[in-house]
């Protein structure tokens, strides 16, 4: 399997093997196992679903995978490993759900955050020597920063862990690049269909894996049977569908480059996201209101494409007021420019 491209071991990883096995894992749907097997409770042991996809995922990212209930549990389970008062630092601007967690511990008095702009690398290189704790996401949400996971990394005193969500393990693998953990909110590119909720760790070190098993177990943040069955079944397309989004997001990077009412395009060169600034809050307001074929919902990475000001959620208020989170789907390019070029104010 070492020697598989990744594209071979999203469709090939976690499945079963052998004469007269199933050619897909099952969905197991139970929380109670017979005596004397391999499994006996499913929140500490988990069933064949979760390890077929722990497998998947495992194998893509190179280490050792654990599956939790959603993207902002595997936050929860790495700050469960920390000691208070433990020194933490994440970028200004990243997933405002990451920060809000993070400011809420540290207004109980449970730890020391400090935030940093994402491309400001010798400031991080500095944190990151006196932090326990080491934050990344790369590409950012919603600003598509590209942050220099390698050299943090190697300047680290303490844990590194990265939020891989935007780019997957197709396009950026962080334990490669010296992180010890690589997190993925699972409901988005993964799972691809905007139909489930589910997060996963990726730890380098087995034992770092085995600490967020014990995690998962304490807090009750086990994924359901369904929405781990669901989450497999999507990691088999990701590389089709992740080629053609990304085809699609430059060309429609370029193209709103070029369009008057664009002040600025944010795309990191690779990837299906896009971000774009309108003039103002209005402006941007009536944007995502005239899209027609294009959805206005907040989340991203399923084969429908979605627009959000994200500036209105709580959390992101300095994000600036006309910026446009753009996740592009599968749809053909055109009809997607023609609805962008119907929507923005000429």
């Amino acid at each position: 399997m070492d020697d598989w491209t990744p594209r071979t071991k999203a469709i090939a990883a976690g499945r079963p093997h052998g004469p007269g096995e199933p050619l897909n894992t099952p969905l197991v749907a139970t929380s109670t196992y017979q005596a004397g097997g391999d499994f006996a409770y499913a929140r500490g042991d988990g069933t064949p679903t979760w390890h077929a996809l722990e497998e998947a995922v495992g194998a893509l990212e190179g280490g050792h995978a654990t599956a939790f209930a959603s993207g902002v549990a595997t936050l929860s389970a790495v700050l469960d490993l920390l000691p208070v008062g433990s020194r933490v630092a994440v970028p200004t601007f990243s997933y405002a759900v990451t920060r809000g967690v993070l400011a809420h511990a540290q207004k109980l008095g449970k730890l020391a955050v400090t935030e940093l702009e994402p491309t400001d690398t010798e400031a991080w290189v500095a944190e990151a020597a006196t932090s326990d704790l080491v934050w990344l996401e790369s590409p950012t949400n919603p600003t598509l920063d590209v942050m220099a996971i390698e050299p943090i990394a190697a300047a680290a005193r303490g844990r590194v862990v990265v939020d891989n969500t935007f780019a997957t393990p197709l396009q950026q693998r962080p334990l490669e690049l010296g992180a010890d953990v690589v997190v993925h909110s699972a409901t988005k590119l993964i799972g691809g269909h905007s139909d489930l909720l589910l997060g996963i760790t990726v730890a380098k070190d087995p034992a770092v894996a085995a600490e967020l098993r014990g995690a998962r177990t304490r807090v009750g943040a086990t994924p359901g049977a369904l929405e781990a069955w669901l989450a497999l079944r999507g990691l088999r397309t990701m590389p089709v569908r992740l080629a053609e989004q990304s085809r699609t997001a430059a060309l429609l990077a370029e193209r709103l480059a070029g369009h008057p009412a664009v002040r600025r395009v944010r795309y990191p060169g690779f990837g299906m996201m896009v971000s774009f600034d309108l003039a103002d809050a209005e402006t941007a307001d009536r944007f995502c209101a005239s899209v027609r074929l294009i959805r206005s919902a907040t989340s991203l990475g399923g084969v429908e494409s979605l627009v959000e000001r994200r500036a209105w959620l709580a959390g992101e208020e300095r994000v600036p007021a006309g910026l446009i989170r753009f996740s592009v789907g599968l749809e053909d390019p055109e009809d997607l420019w023609d609805d962008l070029a119907f929507a923005l104010p000429e």
